[in-house]
């Protein structure tokens, strides 16, 4: 059984995202696997490479490194952040942005709805939402339901009572807003179209341990 890492700082404390980020970068397989993530993000960039673009929950990660035009934000005051705003009142202009880049961060938006509406709002015609979530998968289930922290409800709603932005989650929120709701989502926001849902990385996240487990 892999060693937990021991943390000082509440999950919810800037501090604790600090601890994550080191925890990412000098961890060789999980580093590789952000990487991997941001390769996908930064082929959406070539293609508008005089376009705006902002990741939100950028957290512990270091995408700013690989694409530094790139506007990396947090609800968590990091030193790391270029902003730190809410997802549910996001300080940019109508139709504005060119895409949104996510990772592990939609299950910590506790009001789906408004979310998307903001998006709507300041996203460009044409642009694009591109996230990395947990699946909804037999697989999926089983890991979250019994060794991971977070919450995985699949029979929750849209919104969810939260106590803090990371403590505060439903991991299976993207599958309830995207599949299990499709036909609502659709009602309400007809802008917007699923391209691709794209299961991956099933067993390297686990092996990795992740930010809690030594591997």
């Amino acid at each position: 059984m892999p060693l937990k890492y021991k943390f000082k700082h509440t999950i919810d404390s800037p501090e604790r995202t600090m601890q994550h980020r080191e925890i990412i970068k000098n961890k060789l397989f999980l580093r590789k696997l952000y990487m991997q993530w941001y390769t996908e993000f930064s082929k959406e960039i070539k293609k508008k490479p005089s376009g705006f673009f902002i990741e939100l929950g950028s957290g512990g990660g270091f995408f700013k490194d690989i694409e530094p035009k790139v506007i990396c934000s947090d609800l968590l005051p990091l030193p790391t952040n270029d902003l730190s705003f809410s997802a549910l009142d996001m300080p940019f202009e109508n139709n504005s942005v060119d895409g949104i880049f996510m990772i592990d961060t939609f299950h910590h938006i506790p009001d789906s709805e408004k979310f998307l509406e903001e998006a709507r709002r300041i996203l460009k015609k044409g642009a694009k939402i591109i996230m990395i979530e947990p699946a909804n998968s037999f697989w999926g289930r089983f890991i979250y339901k019994n060794f991971h922290h977070e919450p995985f409800y699949p029979e929750g709603d849209w919104k969810f009572p939260t106590n803090g932005p990371l403590s505060g989650a439903n991991g299976a929120l993207p599958w309830i807003v995207f599949e299990r709701d499709s036909k609502k989502f659709n009602k309400i926001f007809p802008e917007f179209n699923i391209d691709m849902v794209k299961y991956h990385s099933p067993f390297r996240y686990l092996i990795s341990g992740g930010v809690s487990f030594k591997q």
